[in-house]
């Protein structure tokens, strides 16, 4: 199968990395936003160049840093002085995939440029709105070891990531495995796509009409009930959060070749839909309520 090849030749470049590959996956077949987390040097940009440079379409990258600018995400527009019109400068936001590098270093209203495009998939700049290219997927990266020059990203950010992907740093063995991987001086090629545009979008569309039974959305909406009973506050999980599971699941099912989603696949991608999503300045990861919520949840 075609996701199979992809995710074999994105782990012949990122070794020991199984998890986050696909979750990743399961982002981009469920038109969902992903939020790649961990320790500096570990991975998570050439997770997400790996992925883009295996996809057809067209790849950005942006470095985030303080002193970026709403434009330099979105675009401009240009005065030609030889016609006396103005023109209109895409930014790198206009592609299919585009790698937000540790997005917490901008400032907040360079971050929440982004919120238009992330949601609506689409970007307005001076009254004007223009669609961005379809599929589009906004992989954004966020180092969790140090907060210097940092700013946290606001719940309406977080909350247009579908899935958060923690990546951790591999065992020894794996370890090993890479510094042979690197031993070379030799240069490797750049791979070729394996996964073209129209193919993605018709997997995309095939994600989306994956069954989900009456059951089993009942099941989804009591794990998300469970975590606001946990917290204390019905407004621990939005609707949004409650749609993404559903999407994530039924794009987990696709990854697992099955054209129904079942429990384990709504368990598979729980905790990964609903950990930025409760994440606070005040409060600490939320994995053992997550846990407890998934324990008491009776199971279909």
């Amino acid at each position: 199968m075609l996701l199979q090849d992809l995710r074999s030749r994105i782990l012949d470049t990122v070794l020991g990395s199984h998890d986050a590959v696909d979750l990743l996956l399961t982002s981009l077949l469920a038109r969902g936003h992903a939020l790649v987390t961990g320790a500096p040097g570990i991975g998570k940009t050439t997770l997400a160049q790996t992925l883009a440079s295996l996809v057809g379409g067209t790849y950005r990258r942006i470095q985030f840093t303080p002193d970026l600018l709403p434009s330099d995400i979105l675009g401009y527009q240009l005065y030609r002085p030889g016609n006396g019109e103005f023109e209109f400068i895409e930014g790198p936001v206009f592609a299919n995939l585009l790698l937000a590098d540790e997005i917490n270093r901008a400032s907040p209203r360079t971050q929440s440029s982004l919120l238009e495009a992330m949601n609506e998939r689409q970007v307005t700049v001076d009254g004007t709105t223009r669609l961005l290219p379809d599929p589009f997927l906004v992989v954004a990266t966020q180092n969790d070891t140090s907060s210097t020059g940092t700013f946290p990203l606001p719940e309406p950010q977080l909350d247009r990531f579908l899935l958060s992907i923690p990546m951790a740093l591999p065992d020894d063995q794996t370890q090993l495995l890479i510094l042979r991987h690197h031993a070379s001086e030799i240069t490797r090629p750049t791979p070729s796509p394996l996964l073209p545009l129209e193919a993605l979008r018709e997997l995309q569309r095939q994600s989306a009409s994956v069954q989900v039974s009456d059951t089993l959305q009942r099941y989804l909406l009591s794990l998300c009930q469970a975590v606001r009973s946990l917290v204390g506050t019905e407004h621990a999980v939005s609707t949004r959060a409650t749609l993404a599971l559903q999407k994530a699941a039924q794009a987990s099912a696709i990854l697992d070749e099955q054209n129904a989603v079942h429990p384990d696949h709504v368990q598979k991608v729980f905790p990964h839909v609903l950990r930025h999503r409760l994440l606070t300045e005040d409060s600490p990861d939320p994995a053992h309520l997550l846990a407890s919520a998934l324990e008491q949840t009776p199971v279909p």
